[in-house]
């Protein structure tokens, strides 16, 4: 459950603890405090494994980018009031998302949200349209579904879900890859593929 701590002893008491803990990344929502729960193994191997397939569709000498999460706001100045943290970020040449070393101001061109127990991503698709973000995938596991989000009239909308019992093949308008929920081993895999060669990445 959600807690607000309106004591400033217990506030700065949590505070000190949250940020002496290097592996958590607290997301600041309109100068509100939001700490998201710890992402366990499994969701950082769904990071890693989207990322590194992101990595081989960019073109990097032109200036793209992919990251495995980092510091999004829309402020130059002052943008610790207002920020969130994506679990993946791509960024192409041209993009309205500029870098300003500490935070990306404005909105990348594609990011990639994993949720945890008791997180909600779609709760940032607000902030996420504000900034100008072309495209977000967001991954539930609790149910699983994957569902692949559009900036359109300046709002990120469905453009479609795909799950265990409806397998949709998502294509993305930003990058050449398609993305499907299908059935795995031991849990289901994100299936990626590349458009126009059939190269493909599981994640």
């Amino acid at each position: 459950m959600a807690v607000m701590v309106t004591d400033p002893i217990i506030e700065k008491q949590l505070r000190d603890a949250w940020t002496e803990d290097d592996t958590r990344r607290e997301e600041v929502w309109e100068g509100v405090l939001v700490m998201p729960p710890m992402a366990n193994t499994e969701h950082q191997i769904f990071v890693m494994k989207v990322a590194a397939a992101f990595s081989s569709l960019v073109d990097r000498d032109a200036g793209d980018f992919v990251l495995p999460g980092g510091n999004v706001s829309d402020r130059d100045k002052g943008w610790l009031y207002n920020y969130r943290i994506p679990d993946v970020i791509v960024c192409l040449a041209g993009g309205v998302a500029r870098n300003c070393d500490t935070h990306l101001v404005g909105g990348p061109d594609l990011l990639v949200e994993i949720a945890s127990p008791g997180e909600d991503p779609h709760a940032k698709l607000v902030f996420y349209s504000q900034i100008g973000t072309r495209e977000l995938l967001v991954l539930d596991r609790d149910p699983w579904a994957l569902e692949l989000f559009e900036l359109r009239g300046g709002k990120l909308v469905s453009a479609g879900r795909s799950d265990l019992a409806t397998p949709a093949i998502l294509a993305s308008g930003v990058l050449p890859v398609t993305f499907q929920l299908q059935p795995g081993k031991t849990r289901p895999v994100i299936d990626v593929v590349q458009s126009q060669t059939g190269q493909r990445w599981t994640a």
